[in-house]
């Protein structure tokens, strides 16, 4: 369906519409901006990443795993080394600390194997296995029957690497419009046009519009006229609740159990103040809301001493919580993120991101040449 410069009344002419300001939306329009693009962001709350974007672990991952030959695989090995050269080129908040992936006894040790092999198969070759005494010399408070270490995991301030995205993407002439809804679009011959809610409503025809609004991607993509209903994946929901720790950290490294269905295993990770927070667990769920359920902790108390028999009753207090947009249902092995653009849907300039979960931080990047590749 192509696109041909036309005009119409009371519609503002744009070149690029990104939808959605979290840390993906940013890093596209950072992307299309330094390209020479003209871009306009539109999120629909009053601030940059309010969803997905806050409401995580803020690891940057290795890329241990995901299939082979995956988008999550490949962007994730890519991302990585580009998101740390960008964090310390801007002085974005960082660290590469580390993490152990840790078998709770002898049974679980052959899954380490698996992980490694995957790891090695997307391009993560520095895994250092460990038997047992070797985590407990590394992480005396840790118990296990072996571990593995990876080196290049690390932590980061995503609302400052938000921010930095933000701020790259304005110097090079975009701007980002909060309190802007979706309220409607249509696929035209002149282009895709888009009106916004709000206080001050807008009427956009685009030449490239790119959907990154996370949680929101098929209800944005819905409402488009003239795209292809069955082209939108059904989305389900997966919140992942965190326990913050009362007291000082235990660790020095990221501490993850071998993965389970729907998510990475309750781990310990560190935040950049040095707060140690324990979490995700997975609770599929049928609306998006953010509350932690205190009674929850039990789980988590049974989860964590598995691998920190010591952890002191009464020591987790309930956190925050964050919610996967997940592509499929529970008990179904995970899905790859999807890039979908006109050779899926057909219309010229479009670019819908679905299931962007984690590793999108880690990502971001990568995702935003990806997107970029897929418009020119």
């Amino acid at each position: 369906m192509p696109i041909s410069p036309l005009s119409s009344p009371g519609v503002e002419d744009a070149d690029c519409i990104v939808v959605g300001a979290g840390v993906v939306g940013l890093a596209v329009a950072r992307e299309l901006a330094r390209a020479g693009r003209d871009v306009i962001v539109l999120e629909a709350t009053d601030c940059i990443g309010s969803g997905t974007s806050s409401r995580n672990s803020e690891v940057i991952h290795a890329g241990i795993y995901y299939p082979q030959g995956s988008l999550k695989a490949r962007l994730c090995v890519e991302g990585k080394e580009r998101l740390y050269r960008y964090c310390a080129e801007r002085g974005v908040a960082h660290r590469r600390c580390g993490k152990l992936i840790v078998a709770a006894d002898a049974a679980q040790i052959g899954k380490l194997d698996e992980l490694t092999t995957k790891a090695a198969a997307n391009g993560c070759a520095d895994l250092v296995a460990m038997d047992g005494a070797q985590v407990r010399a590394l992480e005396p408070r840790v118990s296990a029957a072996a571990g593995l270490l990876s080196p290049s995991t690390g932590i980061i301030d995503t609302h400052a690497l938000m921010l930095a995205y933000q701020g790259e993407a304005e110097d090079h002439g975009a701007m980002v419009a909060f309190s802007s809804p979706i309220a409607g679009g249509e696929v035209t011959a002149g282009g895709i046009e888009i009106r916004t809610g709000g206080a001050e409503p807008m009427r956009l025809r685009c030449r490239a519009l790119v959907n990154a609004a996370g949680l929101h991607a098929q209800e944005v993509a819905g409402a488009i006229a003239g795209l292809p209903a069955d082209t939108v994946p059904t989305r389900y929901l997966a919140r992942g609740n965190y326990f913050s720790l009362a007291g000082r950290p235990p660790f020095t490294h990221l501490i993850y159990p071998v993965p389970e269905p729907g998510g990475l295993g309750i781990h310990a990770t560190i935040d950049m103040g040095g707060q140690v927070r324990f979490g995700p667990d997975v609770e599929w769920v049928e609306e998006i809301g953010y509350d932690v359920d205190p009674r929850r902790a039990e789980r988590f108390y049974a989860a964590i001493r598995r691998y920190w028999p010591d952890l002191p009753d009464g020591a987790l207090l309930p956190a925050y919580s964050g919610i996967r947009p997940k592509l499929v249902p529970a008990g179904t092995p995970d899905a790859d993120f999807v890039v979908q653009g006109p050779e899926i849907h057909g219309v010229d300039g479009l670019v819908n991101l679905y299931g962007i979960e984690s590793p999108g931080i880690t990502a971001s990047l990568a995702l935003a040449r990806e997107v970029a590749e897929r418009l020119c």
